[in-house]
């Protein structure tokens, strides 16, 4: 049925989704065990290739060194920062000292940041081959050659962002424009592969003759978008309370609006995919793959509902932060990939 270069991009596509999910695990794995600094520089970690593991190891006088070439790479960016028309962001950059503090070595923080730093290399190898053999498509579906090459500038994008974010020492609003671009990074890989997919293949393109279903879809992902931008905003102040030295068990009263907002729109998360997952389920047969991913939102939902208890109940622990992470941004990816297939289909007469 598919070419045989075709097939090809459609494989490579595939394993670039399941690679991205990984590095944003990994991610998550970084922030929740405080390793975000373990390599104090970037691309290399203290100037290696392979890090050190002993404190022996370390290039004599690093930390200046360091603390150095971060202060001019936050001096460039603030400039940038402040182009862009946020000139409080940028004084900010200039003015922190909690920026330039030197984190002690830890073997096991800088090899957990190590690793994260070598599946995103990994992702982005990934995504180049995805632009390549993307290129298959030229005359026959042009937008995803474009979509594709789009989607390894923004990995280069992130990669920079990356190291704004070591020289920034972790500063929270860079994080989170770092995880929101993933999430867009994802959401590229999906729409090729959906393209890709349905270009030759028409089983999925089952009859419907209810129009609020795709309708449905698309206000439950903008919610839920809405609801990780919340989300975003937790782990910021979860990261500041951390910084002021603050229990676990205090951080969840002390957090304020913005976790009010993310239940409340985790409420109307809920309520949409239970609709949805209703509206497929009398709409569709069971075997079509539509209602299987209506299922696996149904899924996420729910085991995104316990993590968030478990939060809550239990004072934030690590392993929670990871795992609520990791959900979300699946849940994105299963809402979104829903969304997209319930946006091409046949109409019934």
């Amino acid at each position: 049925m598919y070419p045989a270069a075709e097939k090809r991009f459609i494989k490579i596509n595939r394993l670039t989704i399941i690679v991205l999910f990984m590095v944003i695990a990994a991610g998550g794995i970084v922030r929740s065990t405080g390793s975000g600094m373990g390599c104090p520089d970037w691309p290399k970690c203290f100037n290696q290739v392979i890090p050190p593991t002993h404190v022996s190891q370390l290039p004599e006088g690093y930390e200046q060194q360091y603390i150095d070439g971060r202060q001019k790479k936050n001096n460039r960016f603030a400039k940038l920062v402040e182009f862009f028309g946020y000139p409080e962001k940028a004084d900010q950059i200039r003015h922190d000292e909690s920026i330039l503090v030197h984190e002690e070595f830890n073997a096991a923080k800088t090899w957990t940041e190590y690793i994260n730093r070598v599946v995103g290399v990994i992702a982005g190898f990934f995504l180049l081959f995805t632009a390549i053999f993307s290129f298959a498509y030229s005359k026959s579906k042009p937008s995803i050659v474009v979509w594709s090459v789009l989607n390894l500038i923004f990995v280069i994008i992130q990669a920079w962002l990356g190291s704004i974010v070591v020289s920034t020492n972790l500063m929270p609003w860079i994080i989170t424009v770092h995880m929101l671009l993933a999430l867009i990074i994802v959401g590229v890989s999906i729409y090729t592969f959906f393209l890709a997919t349905t270009l030759r293949d028409s089983s999925i393109l089952v009859n419907y003759s209810y129009k609020g279903v795709k309708a449905l879809a698309i206000l439950a992902l903008i919610v839920l978008l809405i609801q990780v931008v919340f989300g975003t905003e937790v782990r910021e102040a979860i990261d500041h309370l951390n910084d002021e030295g603050l229990a676990r068990s205090s951080w969840i009263a002390s957090i304020g609006e913005s976790l009010k907002w993310h239940r409340i729109l985790a409420y109307i998360t809920v309520l949409l995919s239970v609709l949805l997952f209703f509206l497929v389920k009398n709409r569709f047969s069971p075997a079509t793959i539509q209602s299987k991913y209506a299922w696996i939102v149904m899924v996420l939902v729910v085991l995104q509902m316990a993590m968030g208890i478990i939060l809550t109940e239990f004072n934030v622990p690590a392993f929670a932060q990871t795992s609520h992470l990791i959900l979300a941004s699946l849940l994105f990816g299963a809402q979104y990939y829903l969304m997209l297939l319930l946006s091409k289909l046949k109409r019934t007469a």
